[in-house]
């Protein structure tokens, strides 16, 4: 954990915000895995984490803004519990470390909700797990389906606000996470060779995350299929000729995450095709760090590395016409068809639990109906302290390109006949997590391979 004056900083700057009323703020529960004993890795909500910092399953945290008191309720663990999990620090201690002095248990919590139920005086973030909405339900007395309806657009915007500028130990403990991914990332590209499996790549990844003391930060994508975005099966064969799409990140014990991807040539050499794609997406990469800065909104980075990924398909031919032209018709996103990046913190996708659209866009900036471009996850003016994602990306997908065809969607910009020569690729992405700075923006990280030259080098040693 931080300091417990940083928990108690968090939540002042929050009751400042909201300025009336009880905010509550639920932990997670343990989740079943096949039954109720076997548990999936427990995970705390985040938000939860943000404002009370505490990994115990079963907790309640609750801001009131009016009183300036914190609450922290659960119930302390007695001795059956204890048999089975050793001693363990009770509740009253646990809720002190994070600088809060009144706790009680469950029922305490329902008798400090009685009589405050009227949903202008309680505030909560709409639930995104089926166990915290019946909590919800019950302590309220409103029913389940309407537990969303009542959820606080005002805490939502007060959350993004605060959550969304990272501090300088935020920003120490998501370079712990990238420090582990780089391990995980340069140990994978050595063992991308002929004959191995996907799923031994995917596990020494995973291997490689607990040494750090975390778990992944999401699913391991490791696919020679990289056409297919998200691809989590991992039964193929490495086999040479094909490009390698590995998508991972770790959390850190403080569950801040790490999200990189590269890409690499199977037996650790480009060919000509494999290189040439390659280096277009890494300028796209390239030039949308280069570009980030306060004030600029992320759409017009987006633009900017769709510029570079149109400048480079028309020099191959696969594309033709003006760069803007083809920018503007939307043609490119035939092979980029999703967003440049998206926030990051104590989530993978940061906060998007209170709606993506809250958290990546503004009053000034609204999503595109444009396809690709529609599908940025975040849009909004950049500001000092952001920590976004930059992953373009270059995928052959032959359902999509066969319906754009049938239905001649932007012929005029787009070489079918040239196109098919590549439907048999597969995919490249290549993903850093960026730091907005006062200035610009620096890639978070100890450096993980990323030039063509530095790739083969790292798979050949």
């Amino acid at each position: 954990m931080f300091k417990k004056e940083t928990y108690t900083a968090r939540r002042d700057q929050l009751r400042k915000d909201m300025g009336h009323g009880l905010i509550i703020i639920p932990g997670n529960h343990e989740a079943p895995c096949n039954y109720r004993d076997n548990t999936y890795w427990f995970r705390q909500d985040s938000t939860f984490l943000y404002f009370f910092g505490l990994q115990r399953e079963d907790m309640v945290g609750v801001i009131d803004c009016e009183s300036g008191k914190d609450y922290i309720f659960a119930n302390d663990y007695d001795i059956d519990d204890i048999i089975w999990t050793g001693p363990l620090p009770s509740v009253k201690e646990l809720a002190a470390s994070v600088g809060v002095n009144h706790t009680g248990n469950m029922k305490a919590l329902q008798k400090l909700l009685d009589g405050r139920t009227s949903m202008g005086h309680v505030h909560y973030l709409p639930p995104y797990r089926a166990d915290i909405r019946a909590d919800l339900s019950a302590w309220l007395g409103i029913s389940y389906d309407a537990v969303d309806r009542y959820a606080s657009h005002d805490l939502i915007l007060a959350c993004v606000k605060q959550r969304s500028i990272k501090s300088a130990e935020e920003i120490r403990e998501i370079e712990k996470a990238i420090a582990t991914a780089y391990n995980m990332h340069v140990g994978a590209m050595k063992m991308a060779m002929p004959g191995r499996y996907e799923y031994e790549l995917a596990g020494f990844m995973e291997g490689e995350a607990w040494k750090g003391n975390g778990p992944v930060s999401f699913p391991v994508i490791m696919t020679i299929h990289g056409e297919t975005l998200h691809n989590h099966g991992h039964n193929n064969k490495l086999v040479k000729g094909r490009m390698l799409v590995m998508d991972a990140g770790c959390e850190t014990p403080m569950n801040y995450c790490s999200d990189i991807t590269r890409s690499v040539p199977v037996g650790g050499k480009f060919d000509a095709r494999q290189k040439a794609i390659y280096e277009i997406v890494l300028s796209a990469n390239l030039e949308a760090a280069r570009v980030t800065r306060p004030g600029i909104t992320y759409k017009e980075v987006h633009q900017a590395a769709s510029r570079k990924l149109a400048e480079g398909y028309k020099g191959l031919g696969i594309l033709k016409g003006k760069v803007d032209d083809i920018v503007e018709s939307g043609a490119h996103s035939l092979l980029m068809p999703h967003g440049l990046g998206h926030m990051m913190g104590l989530d993978v996708h940061d906060m998007e639990n209170y709606g993506q659209i809250n958290v990546g866009y503004d009053n000034e900036t609204r999503p595109s109906s444009q396809f690709g471009l529609g599908s940025l996850r975040c849009g909004r003016k950049l500001q000092p302290g952001f920590v976004i994602t930059d992953e373009p990306g270059c995928y052959f997908i032959p359902a999509l390109i066969d319906k754009w065809k049938a239905e001649g969607k932007c012929k005029d910009f787009v070489n079918y006949r040239e196109l098919e020569k590549w439907k048999d690729f597969g995919g490249i992405r290549i993903e850093d997590d960026v730091l907005v700075t006062k200035t610009g923006s620096r890639i978070l990280g100890k450096p993980i391979p990323k030039t063509v030259k530095e790739i083969e080098e790292t798979m050949a040693s």
